[in-house]
């Protein structure tokens, strides 16, 4: 599973082309040569990164800011009377500029950041709060809003633009619209404190995790890693000022993947630790006390908009639509999920005592001998598997193949783009005609100054309102292979690529009017139907036999290695879904904390909140700490981290009927296109699954496909 699949990190620019005749006297206060000035005259307006200097992002962002207010507030102080037009349109047109910068910024400062970046980052946060607040804390330009809103059933809009309006009304509404003009001053100022927060633990996360790696100092602690996992960690060590030793980094979940394979039980310890205490050294990265207020004036900030909590309040515009309805889908897997995890914990203990281990059972133990017992299970060992699955093979032969298989797409590199790191590559897509689509970037290996996990985003949205096409980004963390090593990775790392270009596709496909409802703009449970939904594609016979290849000889992976993944498929999925529910239903319980409320003490509330919903087993640590659950605190996931779920139960069972239909065939995905891809939020988006599936989804494939029902 991945870990992150958006990064909105400092704020909201609703679109990119300046409004109409009342702009033609704004004056530019930009520099002229900044390259956010105008829009880029490469391919598709990519950003030009040989021209884009750190320094250029602040005043762009400034001037982005005051175009775009000077924009909308022409639209609110419009004596015309309010039309879909001159209103929801001109909104969707506002803002020319700070699209720019954002699409940009959002990119670089997550994936290649460095101190000048994270100060724009910090310093910009509540000023991006405050632009937002100006826009749908508009008295005036809310009663024009709503006056279309009002009639929109009388004024023959099309479906896409009714369902505009009904979106720009909700989001108006939830921020606070209807509020007194002394309540929306409050507002405001828990909107900058919280934006305030949110950046600044960004950048603690992300110094806490670059601290927090281990300092290996003699070789033999690092056996059972492979000569090339050995070269990379001293290769790193270099990197950062330990030379002679060896450094192991962490990744941001809490188990780290060399714990599989590290056989001096020590250093798994210290490994484990390491993730498990990286921000609560009582240091300036020591997060607590960011997520603590966080969390208070996310629950103020709910109790003045009329909501119970702060879950209640951001789930109106999502599938599940109310907290209640979240925490019963998650009861309902917490049963079996930890009764199979206590299955898997008991299997591997059992082997523990066989081998005379003489200890109990820790987290830091489970993935070593867990390989083991998969070893003794299905006879599969990782080094045996990684050999055929090499980075770019895996891209080209495999994620690339499906969806030419599917969609019918084609894709060429493009060596002649700029980019904003060596590790980059650019790829021009072309549509099944023949026409160019798109463009995508992958940035797959990780770096020190890089937010941990995986995710998709656009740097250009498409709109044919703006006469715009996709610009679309995938971001990973692999590890990095020694220089002349091949970059081989694990089978959860290809499920891993296919899945965020699963959201690739979605943005890719887009084919909107309205940049607001492009692409993968949608509700957080449904956004992650796309990308879990290509992950089957990795497993499908036709797909892994064209990929699945040795990285020396180019043989096919032999028969009896793919009859053991498959067999293994579901193993260790108690231990797997249960650290995932425990992330869930953590962010659920920090979100549905009663306004009024004192703040937390962090690690208190998190293990009580672990022990009442029965998920706080010993040997499953949760997915993330509360201290670096980056989703929900920085990531645009708050009350949201279930949908990773949520939408497990949607794609599985839209697999169903793929294999229902023929499985694999450009009738399918043409079909899946149509439908579900290039629909953005163009509709309700349990209608919109409803028509394709032609039911309401089923948990049953879900519970099947992880092993937990026959």
């Amino acid at each position: 599973m991945t870990l992150i699949s958006f990064l909105p990190l400092i704020g909201m620019a609703v679109s990119t082309i300046a409004y109409g005749q009342e702009m033609k006297n704004t004056i530019n206060t930009l520099d002229a040569n900044n390259p956010f000035l105008n829009a880029s005259t490469l391919p598709f307006q990519t950003a030009d990164f040989a021209k884009i200097k750190d320094g250029d992002f602040k005043p762009a962002f400034t001037e982005g800011m005051k175009q775009q207010l000077a924009e909308v507030q022409a639209i609110a102080d419009s004596k015309a009377a309010p039309t879909f037009e001159n209103t929801l349109a001109a909104i969707e047109k506002s803002g020319l500029v700070l699209r720019r910068v954002n699409g940009v910024f959002n990119l670089v400062s997550s994936a290649n950041t460095n101190p000048t970046l994270q100060a724009v980052s910090e310093e910009m946060a509540a000023e991006l709060a405050a632009n937002t607040d100006a826009i749908f804390l508009n008295t005036k330009l809310y009663k024009r809003v709503k006056a279309v809103y009002d009639k929109r059933a009388t004024l023959k809009l099309d479906a896409e633009s009714k369902r505009l309006v009904e979106y720009y009304y909700q989001k108006f509404v939830m921020s606070g619209a209807n509020l007194s003009d002394k309540d929306k001053e409050t507002l405001k100022k828990i909107n900058k404190e919280e934006a305030t927060l949110m950046a600044k633990y960004t950048n603690q996360l992300l110094a806490a995790a670059k601290a927090g790696a281990v300092v290996i100092n003699d070789k033999a602690e690092l056996a059972g890693l492979s000569d090339a996992e050995i070269a990379a960690a001293a290769k790193q060590a270099e990197a950062t000022g330990h030379p002679g030793k060896w450094v192991l980094s962490l990744q941001n979940t809490t188990q780290q993947p060399a714990l599989q394979s590290l056989s001096v039980r020590e250093t798994r310890r210290r490994l484990f630790e390491a993730s498990w205490n990286r921000a609560e050294r009582n240091d300036s990265n020591d997060t607590r006390a960011t997520i603590s207020r966080l969390a208070v004036i996310r629950s103020d900030k709910a109790k003045l908009l009329g909501c119970a909590n702060y879950a209640a309040w951001t789930l109106q515009d999502q599938m599940a639509k109310k907290p209640e309805a979240v925490t019963q889908f998650l009861e309902r897997l917490i049963p079996a999920a930890t009764a199979k995890a206590k299955a898997e914990a008991k299997d591997i203990q059992d082997l523990i005592d066989k081998q005379n281990g003489g200890f109990k059972l820790e987290p830091w133990d489970w993935d070593f001998y867990a390989e083991q017992v998969r070893k003794a299970k299905f006879d599969i060992d990782e080094s045996q598997v990684k050999p055929y699955f090499e980075i770019n093979n895996v891209l080209q032969n495999g994620i690339f193949y499906a969806a030419n298989q599917l969609y019918g797409i084609t894709f060429k590199e493009r060596k002649d783009l700029p980019v904003y790191n060596p590790d980059v590559r650019v790829f021009e897509v072309f549509d099944k005609d023949g026409s160019s689509m798109a463009l995508f970037y992958c940035d797959y290996f990780k770096r020190d100054n890089k937010n941990g996990g995986a995710w998709m985003d656009n740097m250009v949205t498409q709109s044919k309102l703006l006469g715009t096409k996709p610009v679309i980004y995938n971001i990973c963390n692999f590890a990095k292979p020694a220089e002349g090593e091949p970059a081989l990775i694990s089978f959860d790392d290809v499920t891993t690529m296919f899945h965020e270009f699963g959201h690739g596709l979605h943005g890719i496909f887009a084919d909107q009017q309205y940049p607001s409802i492009s692409g993968s703009a949608t509700a957080r449970d449904f956004v992650e139907f796309p990308s879990q939904f290509n992950e089957h594609w990795a497993s499908e016979p036709q797909v892994f036999k064209h990929y699945a290849t040795h990285y020396k000889t180019g043989e096919p992976m032999p028969q009896v290695l793919v009859d053991k993944i498959k067999k293994a498929a579901t193993f260790n999925q108690g231990y797997s879904l249960t650290e995932i529910l425990a992330a869930a239903d953590l962010d659920m319980q920090w979100h549905m904390i009663p306004a009024g409320s004192p703040a937390k003490d962090v690690d208190k509330f998190e293990a009580k909140a672990l022990h009442d919903t029965h998920l706080d087993l010993p040997q499953v640590p949760t997915r993330y700490r509360s201290s670096y659950f980056l989703h929900i605190w920085s990531n645009g996931y708050s009350a949201g981290y279930y949908a990773y779920l949520w939408t497990e139960m949607l794609d599985d069972d839209a697999y169903a009927w793929f294999k229902e239909h023929g499985g694999l065939t450009r009738e399918n995905g043409q079909r899946f296109r149509d439908m579900i891809l290039s629909r953005g939020n163009t509709e309700d988006l349990a209608t919109m699954f409803r028509n394709f599936r032609g039911s309401d989804p089923k948990i049953e494939p879900m519970l099947k496909n992880r092993g937990l029902v026959n």
